[in-house]
């Protein structure tokens, strides 16, 4: 069966995947590997420095710009698309500056929005959506996708991990684990107060790179630590993975409707059950009851904290396994490209 030549563009300012904090690039990673497993011709635009196995990488350098500034995002989305423009399909995760060229590209090409659809990016995405004629987007969660423009979106992918590259821990640790980004829509002060209140440690690994995470830090982060706190900054993948496997649980007391949330399967592939509220994606994620619990408030997670040891852990490893996992994704990629090259009746078969 004829495989495909399949085009990513990452996002310009991390290389693929991540030394350390990185949540779309460790995606992009896992993904085109899959996809060459599955026997798919991968090319892959991405920073300098980025590497994987199979897939044939297009460097761009890194932005001297701070990230997210708009003209290193099109800088790059148009070198990018010049080096794309001899594949069967372009999966843009670069951000909103690609999407807004799709009419000027000679493939099909499938926007992944890895923002918040509520919000300013939201209205972006219905603006660019009256404007751009083959625009067409892939959520990463049902819930993300009811806030896009329903005549633009062709489906969802969930997010995924490579199982294997998890270690599984049986929670020996006895702390409980708080993995992210300095932020309030994350919630670190809540997760310190939640492990306060159920009288278990607390250890935090998180990004605080920038003025406004620093600044969050010192303000609401800095005052609660204490003995049973323990500050690890921002840590690389393996230890990260460790830090999992050793929890009892992870808090992830979001505030704001996350689109997916990462650190959540990564939890869950290490047999760690998580504890969430009930925000965003989370309920897509976690199965109440069996591979964590989602509460709302803090009062509610201290409480269900105290009931983890109850979750089987092989079974949030095998939950992830089932629908998160490397292959899976793949899969899910598979579907809306077939999809959409049907729709552009552009003649290819996909392996099964």
């Amino acid at each position: 069966m004829e495989h495909l030549r399949i085009g990513i563009l990452a996002p310009p300012w991390i290389p693929v995947p991540p030394p350390a904090y990185g949540g779309i690039e460790a995606v992009l990673a896992t993904l085109g590997a899959a996809l060459v497993r599955r026997g798919h011709a991968v090319r892959m635009v991405a920073p300098e420095g980025s590497r994987i196995a199979g897939v044939e990488i297009v460097e761009t350098p890194l932005p001297t710009l701070p990230m997210g500034d708009v003209v290193g995002d099109f800088a790059h989305a148009l070198a990018g698309l010049d080096a794309l423009r001899d594949v069967d399909v372009v999966l843009d995760h670069s951000g909103v500056a690609a999407a807004a060229l799709a009419d000027a590209h000679p493939v099909p090409m499938l926007h992944v929005c890895h923002g918040s659809s509520v919000g300013v990016l939201g209205q972006v995405y219905v603006g660019l959506a009256r404007r751009v004629r083959t625009l067409r987007l892939v959520a990463i969660s049902e819930t993300q996708r009811r806030s896009l423009p329903p005549a633009a979106t062709v489906g969802v992918c969930h997010n995924g991990l490579d199982v294997d590259d998890v270690p599984f821990g049986d929670g020996g640790g006895g702390y409980l684990a708080f993995v992210g980004r300095m932020a309030p829509e994350k919630a670190p002060d809540a997760a310190i107060r939640i492990a306060r209140a159920a009288g278990l440690p607390l250890r935090m690994a998180a990004k605080c790179r920038d003025e406004r995470e620093q600044a969050y830090f010192d303000a609401r982060v800095r005052p609660l630590l204490g003995p049973d706190v323990e500050w690890l900054g921002e840590i690389d993948h393996a230890a990260r993975g460790q830090l999992l496997a050793d929890a009892l649980a992870l808090v992830f007391p979001i505030t704001w409707e996350e689109p997916f949330g990462m650190v959540m399967i990564e939890a869950m592939a290490a047999g760690t059950p998580v504890l969430a509220t009930p925000r965003g994606a989370a309920p897509e994620i976690v199965v109440d009851g069996v591979t964590g619990y989602l509460r709302h408030g803090e009062a509610e997670l201290a409480g269900a904290a105290g009931r983890v040891g109850a979750i089987d852990r092989s079974a949030c490893r095998a939950h992830v396994e089932r629908h998160f996992s490397g292959t899976a994704m793949a899969r899910a990629y598979e579907r809306v490209i077939r999809t959409t090259l049907e729709d552009a009746h552009t003649p290819t078969a996909l392996a099964g």
